[in-house]
C-alpha cells in the first residue's frame, strides 16, 4: 500500500496539513496538487501547514502555498517547520549565553548583553544595563536596568543592593519611589519579576525558586 504524504485533518480554526518530511519533494509535490485540487471545500477556510523536519528553500516554500490556495478555496494562515535557519540558531545562542562584566558601569555608560548578564560591581546613578535575559549585580544597584529587552517576561532583575533608579523587564517600567516600601526597607539581596498579573513585582532572593523554579536547572541546596 503506498504511503500517504500528505494528511488533512479538520480543526475548529480551519485544516491542518500536514505534509511528509521523508519522501522526495516531487513525490509531495505530486500529492499535494492532486489533494488540494479535489474538491469538497464549500467556502474559503484558514489552513495550517506543517513541514515537519524537511528543510525547504524560500522558493520551495512559496511553491508549496501556491499549490494549496491555487483552487481558491484555502487561505494558507501558517507554516511550522521544525528546521531552523542558522541565523536563528546563532540569535538562540545568544540568547542562552550568560555575559560577565567586572568593573564598575559609570555614569552615562551603557552595557549590553543578548542573553544574561552578571556585573560584578557597582552601577552607578544614570549607568544603564541591558539585556535579553536575566540581570544579575554582584554589588550595589543604583542606576537604570531593562531585562528582556526584546519581550521576555520570565526573567529577573537582582542585586546584592537594590537601589535602582528605574527597573524595566519587557515592556513594563516602574521608576522608583516610595511606593514600593520592600525595596526601601528590604534592599539587600532582592529581585524583581513580573508577577501573574503582569506587574513588576520584588522579593527576597531566599524565595527566587518558589517564583521561578524553572529558570535554572542547578542541583544543590535544600
Amino acid at each position: 500500500m503506498k504511503k500517504q504524504l500528505v494528511h488533512i485533518k479538520g480543526t475548529k480554526e480551519g485544516l491542518v496539513l500536514r505534509l511528509d518530511d521523508q519522501c522526495a519533494y516531487a513525490e509531495l509535490v505530486e500529492e499535494l496538487e492532486r489533494k488540494v485540487s479535489e474538491g469538497g471545500i464549500d467556502s474559503k477556510v484558514d489552513v495550517q501547514l506543517y513541514l515537519g523536519y524537511r528543510y525547504c528553500t524560500s522558493e520551495q516554500m512559496t511553491e508549496l502555498i501556491q499549490i494549496v490556495q491555487g483552487p481558491g478555496k484555502m487561505l494558507v494562515s501558517n507554516v511550522h517547520s521544525e528546521v531552523i535557519t542558522v541565523e536563528e540558531c546563532n540569535h538562540r545562542m545568544l540568547e542562552n549565553q550568560c555575559d560577565t562584566y567586572v568593573g564598575i558601569v559609570r555614569s552615562g555608560q551603557v552595557l549590553k548583553a543578548e542573553g544574561d548578564i552578571i556585573v560584578i560591581g557597582d552601577v552607578n546613578p544614570n549607568g544603564r544595563i541591558e539585556a535579553g535575559g536575566n540581570i544579575y549585580i554582584l554589588g550595589n544597584l543604583k542606576g537604570m536596568v531593562h531585562a528582556g529587552v526584546n519581550g521576555k517576561e520570565d526573567v529577573i532583575i537582582a542585586a546584592s543592593h537594590f537601589l535602582p533608579t528605574h527597573v524595566m523587564i519587557a515592556d513594563q517600567i516602574e521608576v522608583m519611589s516610595n511606593e514600593q516600601p520592600i525595596v526601601l526597607k528590604n534592599a539587600d539581596q532582592l529581585f524583581a519579576y513580573i508577577n501573574s498579573d503582569g506587574k513588576i513585582s520584588y522579593n527576597r532572593l531566599q524565595d527566587f525558586r518558589n517564583i521561578r523554579p524553572l529558570l535554572t536547572t542547578s542541583k544543590g541546596g535544600s
